[in-house]
């Protein structure tokens, strides 16, 4: 009796299987005819259109940019923070340093070392072992003054400058 009922059962599902395996090919035909139908449809305008003339745009007239102000800094109100940091690459640090970038990985402090160094700052990597941060500084000065107006040309390619004191 279990013979019957588990070779029956096979049958069943053979003839499933099959039942469905051409109900699906012929869905996929027909879908293929109605892309390739689709197809046609869309490319036989492209081949029809007639050459137009290009549009022709108005000139276009430049921005004059306005002369930047130079404005006065006061030196006293600019913060400073002090860290122990140790040099990794670079000639020494002086009194004051702008630190233009911080980071984590050492190759991402030697990329930024790089670019600073191919537009002619003297940049030098420094570590501070207390955060695990690579400091990229762009320049160091021995007063305080140079160093901030130092720091306030170059907020406008680095905005997060900011000045260390060793």
């Amino acid at each position: 009796m279990k013979k019957i009922f588990y070779f029956s059962a096979l049958v069943c599902t053979a003839i499933a299987f099959t039942a469905c395996s051409s109900s699906k090919e012929s869905a996929y035909r027909k879908a293929y005819e109605k892309a390739k139908a689709q197809e046609q449809q869309y490319a036989q305008p492209v081949q029809q259109q007639e050459y137009q003339a290009p549009v022709q745009q108005a000139p276009v007239t430049p921005m004059v940019q306005q002369p930047v102000q130079q404005t006065t800094t006061v030196v006293d109100n600019t913060p400073v923070r002090r860290e122990n940091v140790d040099v990794v690459s670079g000639s020494g640090l002086k009194a004051y340093s702008v630190v233009v970038g911080s980071f984590g990985v050492r190759a991402n402090a030697d990329g930024l070392q790089t670019t600073l160094r191919n537009a002619g700052y003297d940049a030098q990597i420094a570590f501070n072992s207390e955060r695990n941060m690579y400091r990229v500084i762009a320049t160091t000065h021995d007063d305080r003054s140079s160093a901030v107006s130092t720091k306030e040309s170059l907020k406008a390619t680095y905005p997060d400058a900011w000045l260390l004191m060793k």
